[in-house]
């Protein structure tokens, strides 16, 4: 049989349609802290230094410091560990920019993913923006409800706005939520 080619077309079209794999999702959480930048920057600023705010964070141990390829191992009261690499430190500008190594689905289900957290004034406070770009946990055409794009849009904005109250908290001298 012989297809002509509008049916060749419409036959790889459905074929590719069929063979898509999982789209970037995206996350992006800010809050507003009563203090200056810098305050805030001093605390949020050392990038191993997350266990110290994050309130979802049991430990965090990091090498490397601040420069370009530092790293950080976050576990998790929930269980499981976070190894992030630090891509791009900007103090001046207050940003930083890192991505998981290694995913561990156990501690957020996706297999990996991009952020970048970014300090700014605002009016007599500061807003502390964190991004983040992922992929579900299981990359396949048709992922577990637990691996999905819903469930790692649900973890990665639970754990960033966990994190950016937990980073309100200490910066303004309260307890942490």
């Amino acid at each position: 049989m012989r297809l002509g080619v509008p049916a060749l077309v419409l036959t790889l079209l459905t074929g590719a349609a069929l063979a898509h794999g999982p789209t970037p999702q995206k996350v992006d959480q800010s809050i507003v802290i009563a203090a200056k930048p810098d305050a805030v920057w001093k605390v949020v600023g050392d990038f191993a230094g997350i266990g110290t705010w994050h309130p979802d964070v049991t430990r965090s141990e990091g090498s490397g410091g601040n420069a370009s390829g530092g790293r950080r191992k976050v576990t998790l009261k929930s269980g499981g560990t976070l190894d992030e690499g630090l891509d791009e430190m900007n103090a001046a500008g207050r940003s930083y920019a890192y991505r998981l190594s290694d995913p561990d689905l156990k501690a957020l289900p996706v297999s990996s993913y991009s952020a970048t957290l970014t300090v700014s004034p605002e009016g007599d406070g500061t807003k502390v923006e964190w991004l983040g770009r992922f992929y579900r946990g299981d990359t396949g055409n048709e992922p577990p409800e637990d691996l999905s794009d819903e469930a790692g849009r649900t973890a990665m904005n639970r754990y960033f706005a966990d994190g950016l109250k937990g980073l309100k908290a200490k910066v303004e001298g309260k307890a942490a939520p």
